[in-house]
């Protein structure tokens, strides 16, 4: 009988955080500024340059650990990291070793499998590297230091998780407290987020720990997924031909979607970590602790649960409405403004996710007015407008964040109501379809939307179907 393997997986997230300026000095974080334009002697490793800790950071580290079910180190330090690497100025990079800030903390994930609590190790700050930016053409490496000393969470869980479907829950689920905590916007294409995947296999039923290895340059969901299945595979082939996995770092080709050994896996001790010289220890005191508690957000549950007390929504639209802050704050606001809940929520959940799928964009990128659309909501339960030029105005909004009354004005898509007009119209195809008119006159009731049809169409849809079915069957 052919052995059953088990994979396990744990992760360690880099989350990129939202702060105006770098970790230990004043420098800008903005991304995609032109390379090496912010920077001081601070963060490029200068001689003699001393750091001085971002009071920020250790606000976001406190509200994502509490957030998380994380115990709080009252007490804790930062330590140097050493190793060389060209990104890295200092050769050392100021991490968190001894006493991380948070630890022993928990979240809960949601799959096909019903709920499970993913335990998270700890939680530490640390500075970011660096980028190396390979040109081809020259054939030489070039550095930008303006991510260098951009402030990092990093998320170390245990290894509690058996498959992708786990790992990108559990990513999700982090990414949805980050962005509702307002502390990271997580995305991974910009390098905000990244996760680094800690996968070993072993048999079912047992207690061993297989040897693992660890995937990075992991930029989406997809590609987290795909290395997953392509590792766990490539384990339990050398396991089924008696070789032995080798513990090292690899790197994922989103392209070849293969990996490649980078190089062996580092422990501790390789780092030679000690407490930074250049850095006080934290004191954290209860009174801030508390403020900060008292700011956390209502977060996606009971953001949920609010909603379908509050506005009557079904459970299933309570849920993916507030999948992100930034689409929930938007439902909340147009809700508000057209009085109108539940065409709200179809509009942002039909024709809003279609256009941001159709456009690769996310819910964040969502960057219109809620007044417009909920004008927009207005007029077509207002009879000014019908759906199908609805939903072109909608995409409009969704664009240009176009003003919807003047725009359906100047495009001519506001609905004829001139009952003159519309009648001109049915007389006209009345005229040139006798042989319809005889076959509703004959009992073929069906052929009254043929009629209704091409009225519509002389009217360029822009007449009430209502009305121009009222006038047909008046004149039949």
């Amino acid at each position: 009988m052919a052995k059953q393997y088990e994979t396990v997986i744990g992760l360690e997230v880099h989350v990129e955080l939202a702060t105006a300026t770098k970790i230990f000095c004043g420098c800008s974080t903005k991304f995609g500024a032109a390379p090496n334009t912010h920077t001081c002697p601070v963060c490029t490793g200068m001689p003699g340059s001393l750091p001085v800790l971002n009071k920020k950071v250790v606000e976001y580290a406190l509200a994502l650990g509490m957030a998380a079910n994380c115990e709080i180190n009252r007490y804790c330090r930062f330590d140097r990291k050493n190793y060389f690497y060209p990104d890295n100025p200092q050769n050392y990079q100021i991490s968190q070793l001894y006493l991380p800030i948070c630890h022993d903390g928990h979240l809960e994930i949601t799959t096909e499998n019903g709920k499970k609590t993913i335990r998270i190790h700890e939680m530490h700050m640390e500075e970011d590297a660096g980028k190396l930016i390979h040109d081809e053409w020259e054939d030489c490496s070039l550095v930008d230091y303006n991510r260098s000393g951009v402030p990092l969470i990093e998320i170390v869980s245990e290894p509690d998780m058996r498959t992708a479907e786990e790992v990108i829950a559990y990513l999700e689920k982090l990414r949805m407290i980050c962005q509702y905590l307002g502390i990271s916007d997580c995305k991974l294409q910009e390098g905000s987020m990244r996760a680094d995947v800690n996968l070993s296999v072993r048999e079912v039923g047992s207690d061993h720990m297989g040897t693992r290895t660890e995937m990075k340059n992991l930029n989406s969901f997809k590609a987290i997924t795909h290395a997953i299945e392509g590792e766990r595979e490539r384990q339990i082939e050398l396991l089924e031909e008696g070789k032995e996995v080798i513990q090292e770092t690899r790197r994922w080709d989103d392209n070849k979607e293969s990996s490649h050994a980078m190089r062996s896996k580092e422990d501790a001790k390789d780092y030679r970590y000690f407490p930074d010289p250049d850095l006080q220890p934290m004191q954290i005191p209860t009174e801030w602790m508390e403020q900060i508690r008292s700011r956390q957000p209502e977060f996606q549950e009971e953001r949920a649960a609010r909603y379908e007390e509050q506005y009557g929504l079904p459970a299933y639209d309570a849920s993916i409405l507030t999948q992100t802050k930034h689409m929930a704050d938007m439902f909340e606001q147009t809700a508000d403004l057209c009085g109108n809940p539940k065409k709200t929520a179809n509009w942002l959940m039909g024709e809003g996710l279609r256009l941001l799928k159709e456009k690769g964009m996310e819910a964040e990128d969502m960057d219109f007015t809620p007044k417009h659309l909920a004008d927009l909501i207005r007029a077509v339960e207002g009879g000014k407008i019908n759906q199908a030029n609805a939903k072109k105005v909608f995409a409009k909004i969704l664009e240009d964040d176009v003003e919807p009354l003047a725009y359906m004005e100047k495009e001519g898509l506001l609905m004829v109501s001139d009952s003159g007009a519309i009648e001109g119209a049915v007389d006209q195809v009345l005229a040139e379809n006798p042989k319809t008119v005889e076959e509703f006159h004959s009992g073929k009731e069906k052929v009254l939307g043929f009629l209704v049809g091409q009225v519509m169409k002389k009217m360029r849809g822009k007449a009430d179907p209502g009305m121009v079915n009222e006038l047909l069957r008046k004149k039949l």
